[in-house]
């Protein structure tokens, strides 16, 4: 018996082993695809951001829409930060739109806001823009918190502000999306729809799906094994 018991004294040293080079494998795993790392990582925290999935996005959304991104609205929480982001790009002029007050926003932020670039609004509400104002207007993290009524008054506002199409980027069901410091923000949780949803009530609004957008984006994306961690729904302007 004496001569089992350092065998069974090391059994659990070699389980942790075990469990820690199966971490590794999968890390390794993840960040083995390009394109993959990102999503499945975030995947894998349960910590997803549309805002900042725009930026791992940009090269696709700009092979479907081409001159079409010439003159770009931003729509969402952290809109300063995209906006900063996509100013960098030579050929895109970026506006923003915050949905909710800025309590703490950063001098950047409010240099932003002070010069007009950036606006905070309500998107309850008619938005304070004329029509075919952007070429493009994404939205993100932004529609997840509105109930059934107001999307119903945001999306036309959305059509008909852009002249090129608008983006919506949503989270999938079951995803993390709202710290407890943010409800004062938003007011209420987020409401995470599954792409079926979605689609059924673009059915029911009369708006309609951009299938060209759609089918470049994907197809520029699996090129390079991109996969958002966000639902991406390309849409039609109003005609």
């Amino acid at each position: 018996m004496g001569s089992l018991n350092p065998k069974s004294r090391a059994s659990p040293f070699l389980s942790v082993g075990l469990v820690l080079v199966g971490a590794f494998l999968i890390i390794g795993y993840i960040y083995s695809a390009p394109g993959r790392s990102h999503a499945a990582l975030s995947r894998l925290e349960g910590d997803v951001s549309c805002s900042a999935e725009i930026n791992q996005a940009l090269p696709y959304l700009k092979k479907a829409y081409g001159d079409g991104m010439h003159k770009l609205l931003h729509i969402g929480p952290d809109s300063c930060a995209v906006v900063s982001k996509l100013s960098k790009e030579e050929d895109i002029e970026a506006w923003g739109l915050e949905p909710y007050d800025l309590d703490d926003s950063d001098a950047n932020c409010k240099s932003l806001i002070r010069k007009g670039v950036v606006r905070v609004a309500d998107i309850k509400f008619p938005l304070p823009y004329r029509s075919n104002s952007f070429s493009l207007v994404i939205v993100s993290d932004a529609l997840d918190y509105l109930s059934p009524k107001y999307l119903n008054k945001t999306l036309p506002e959305l059509a008909r502000v852009s002249s090129d199409g608008f983006l919506i980027l949503s989270g999938y069901p079951g995803q993390r999306r709202v710290k407890v410091a943010e409800m004062s923000k938003f007011g209420r949780p987020a409401k995470l729809r599954s792409s079926s949803w979605w689609i059924r009530f673009f059915v029911e609004t009369r708006l309609e799906e951009n299938e060209v957008a759609t089918k470049k984006f994907e197809m520029a994306a699996a090129k390079k094994g991109y996969q958002s961690t966000c639902q991406i729904f390309h849409m039609k302007s109003l005609s």
